[in-house]
């Protein structure tokens, strides 16, 4: 494959209606100097279906990671999609975020050696997430702040994150309360940083599974910037039935042992050290 800016790594589990529309976003970047890797925890035929579609009938460069379903292991399907990865620079984001037209290219024109970059999303109420078409999506109507009013949603100060451009953003994002993380949705950092910490620990299921992989690089030395008003996505709704108390807990233990430890490197990682 010829040289790439970044792989745009895609996490997803039988949504396949949601991805379809993620996907569609990818279509009309400003950048399109991008691959997509699509990590996929165990999802049925019909996901696959929608990834050779677009791989037929797209310009977009779709690779397809798949694992057979166990359970939620998204942090072993992500190393996974990392080892596949053919750039040096790795956003990672997930199959029910929309991303604006602009996305990759923020990502890309923000970077610098030894950051990470953390963006957030606008999560979206399921009626408006059922409502956006593709046409919505190729004309960026799902962004425009008076459309999705017009349609029902509630006006907040989280809509800034759709109205802000330059000046705006840059006063947000340097001001906002809200720490920069290591959040899957919306996310980017260089590829050599995420090898040299060993990639995302794989005892982990759901709750605080990224977060944990962003402490490390934290620990490594990366410096975590906010762009939470710069790159923008739309998250669709969606239940989350894998979520439960004992495997929070066993996170939260997780991510202890790290920051006691100040520790660099996973041992149940890429690598099984």
């Amino acid at each position: 494959m010829e040289s790439i800016k970044a792989s745009v790594i895609i996490s997803t589990y039988n949504q396949p209606l949601w991805l379809k529309k993620v996907l569609w976003g990818y279509e009309v970047q400003t950048n399109l100097d991008f691959e997509i890797v699509v990590a996929d925890d165990g999802s049925t035929e019909e996901t696959k279906a929608v990834i050779d579609e677009f791989k037929s009938n797209s310009n977009l460069k779709i690779s397809h990671v798949w694992q057979e379903d166990d359970g939620f292991q998204k942090t072993k399907i992500l190393n996974k999609a990392v080892l596949r990865t053919s750039s040096d620079y790795v956003i990672f984001t997930d199959g029910d975020c929309i991303p604006r037209k602009d996305f990759v290219d923020v990502h890309l024109n923000l970077r610098q050696p030894n950051h990470v970059l953390s963006g957030g999303y606008f999560k979206l109420p399921l009626f408006i997430s059922n409502l956006i078409r593709e046409g919505d999506i190729k004309k960026q109507k799902c962004f425009d702040l008076d459309w999705l009013l017009s349609n029902g949603l509630k006006k907040t100060f989280k809509t800034n994150k759709l109205t802000t451009r330059k000046t705006k953003s840059w006063f947000l994002n340097t001001f906002t309360t809200t720490k920069a993380t290591f959040d899957g949705m919306n996310v980017s950092a260089w590829k050599k940083d995420i090898l040299k910490v060993n990639g995302f620990d794989e005892r982990m299921q759901y709750g605080g599974e990224d977060r944990e992989i962003g402490e490390r690089l934290k620990n490594k030395g990366c410096k975590f910037v906010q762009i939470r008003y710069s790159a923008i996505c739309l998250h669709l709704y969606h239940d989350r039935p894998y979520k439960n108390s004992s495997d929070l807990e066993k996170n939260k233990e997780i991510r202890k042992e790290t920051k006691r430890n100040k520790s660099k490197v996973t041992r149940f990682g890429i690598e099984k050290l």
